[in-house]
């Protein structure tokens, strides 16, 4: 085990910045089938840990461009091309690392049901991400080798219709008797956790079948049958096998911290909504900027537009030993609460679940100080602040977006495109520069240079690898055009 964790490990330092696909270390031709989960564990890792977790920070409006620095001067101010290739790393170590290596798992004939079915549950997380990126993929005649070298992209529903149903037939196997025989670097063979992170994973998504208006009502009635059984996982689902030496580290901080300049500051929006709720969390994210010894939080897309220092703004933290988090505890109390709220019409449920998300989130981040201090009498985004449902449903994805930034930037941009929230300002960054009286905290700011125009980043190009590659490679779509469950 032990020495499967070093190979794991070293892996993910260099899948950070690349994969060759020709020579894919994930995928030794000597190691058994059941020995591969290490493997696919740490590809999804170093996904959403890294490239994802990058370019999705941007737009969650979580950080910006250091004025004094140039590495990610285009997904600031959304100026990047399918040539840019933000998403190609990404897709690559998907499909040639975790996709691959859960296919060897599925014709070991050595592995078990509950082998496979844990297989099938990162399966089901690979396609959620790859579809909420970019609304297609290829899916039903991926990895054939020669024998189709140029898979049809599938739509974003469908995809998500199927691997659904992947899952529910993987679980339907399972007996009393099912066993883990495989290392598992993520949740230590317990498949009671896995059962729990599969329903996870259906909640999440089945939310999106709703707010899309995608057979609603039957959709409504999978969430509550998921709800009313109560079969969550505890704890947090996280990759946490990090060390603070060479080729051992988180992978977004090896990159952006041990191989690049520093890069990232905090944005407005985050910094000014955690200062306007006074949120110790913000000393976990981010230092005080040094020329105004406080928080600084830079306006999207500004850093060619104003002159400004690096010192103005502040800076962030960076954490080698971080986990990468598949699904955290606070994400499922915030989607709790908001099931419980809307479904139920529970409120004292909805508040619950909201409290225990806040909670959950502290205990996250290893902060001392008490979680009541946002949510305690006459606190800041105490449940009471909130008048009605509307309200209370703002509450909840607000302290979501706080809950998700340093954690699961893929997962927070994808929310924020579900709920509209945090909304977009309807005042320009410009304005708010020279009046920021008239911004309200926390509302998202298109970008003060917009290559879109006024618009959003809703989804990402698809890969300039793929199309250069497969002539099925579907044509380029806006990226202000939503993703299937996001066409508002």
């Amino acid at each position: 085990m032990k020495k499967i964790l070093i190979v794991a490990t070293s892996v993910a330092l260099l899948t950070a910045c690349d994969l060759d696909v020709n020579k894919n270390p994930n995928y030794p031709e000597e190691a058994p089938a059941t020995m591969l989960l290490p493997a696919v564990q740490n590809s999804i890792a170093v996904t959403v840990g890294d490239g994802m977790y990058n370019y999705a920070g941007f737009f969650a409006q979580y950080y910006d461009q250091m004025p004094e620095a140039n590495q990610y001067n285009t997904l600031c101010d959304y100026t990047f091309t399918e040539s840019s290739q933000i998403i190609d790393r990404s897709y690559r170590t998907l499909y040639a690392g975790a996709l691959a290596d859960i296919n060897g798992i599925f014709k070991d004939k050595n592995a078990s049901d509950a082998d496979k079915y844990v297989a099938t549950v990162l399966r089901t997380f690979c396609f959620q991400l790859l579809v909420d990126n970019m609304d297609q993929a290829p899916y039903k005649e991926i990895l054939q080798g020669n024998a189709n070298s140029m898979p049809k992209w599938d739509a974003g529903q469908e995809i998500y219709e199927g691997v659904l149903a992947e899952l529910d037939e993987a679980e339907s196997k399972l007996t009393k008797e099912s066993a883990i025989l495989s290392p598992d670097l993520l949740l230590s063979r317990d498949l009671d956790q896995w059962k729990g992170y599969a329903n996870a994973l259906r909640l999440r998504m089945y939310l999106r079948f709703v707010d899309a208006g995608v057979d609603a009502a039957n959709y409504t009635a999978k969430i509550k049958a998921l709800v009313d059984k109560g079969v969550f996982f505890t704890g947090d689902i996280k990759f946490d096998a990090f060390s603070d030496e060479k080729e051992k580290r988180n992978p977004w901080y090896a990159c952006n911290k041990v191989e690049l300049a520093t890069n990232h500051v905090a944005s407005y929006p985050i910094v000014t909504y955690m200062k306007s709720t006074k949120d110790p969390r913000i000393a976990y994210s981010f230092l005080k900027a040094a020329n105004v010894s406080d928080y600084a939080g830079e306006l999207p897309g500004s850093k060619a537009a104003l002159s400004k220092k690096n010192a103005d703004y502040s800076a962030l933290n960076y954490y080698a030993t971080k986990p990468v988090y598949f699904f955290t505890q606070s994400e499922l109390q915030f989607l709790l609460s908001e099931v419980y709220l809307r479904f139920y019409s529970n409120d004292a449920k909805a508040e619950a679940a909201y409290i225990a998300g806040i909670d959950a989130d502290f205990s996250a981040r290893g902060m001392t100080t008490s979680a009541s201090v946002m949510y305690g009498p006459n606190a800041p985004v105490a449940w009471s602040t909130a008048s009605d449902n509307a309200a209370k449903l703002e509450l909840i994805y607000m302290q979501k977006w706080v809950a998700l930034c340093y954690m699961d930037h893929m997962e927070a941009w994808s929310e924020i495109r579900r709920t509209d929230c945090p909304k977009l300002s309807s005042k320009t960054a410009d304005a708010i520069f020279k009046d920021p009286t008239i911004y309200t905290p926390g509302e998202l700011i298109a970008p003060m240079r917009n290559g879109l125009g006024t618009g959003m980043v809703k989804r990402m190009f698809f890969p300039l690898s793929a199309r250069q590659l497969n002539k099925n490679t579907p044509a380029a779509v806006p990226l202000t055009t939503g993703v299937w469950w996001d066409k508002k």
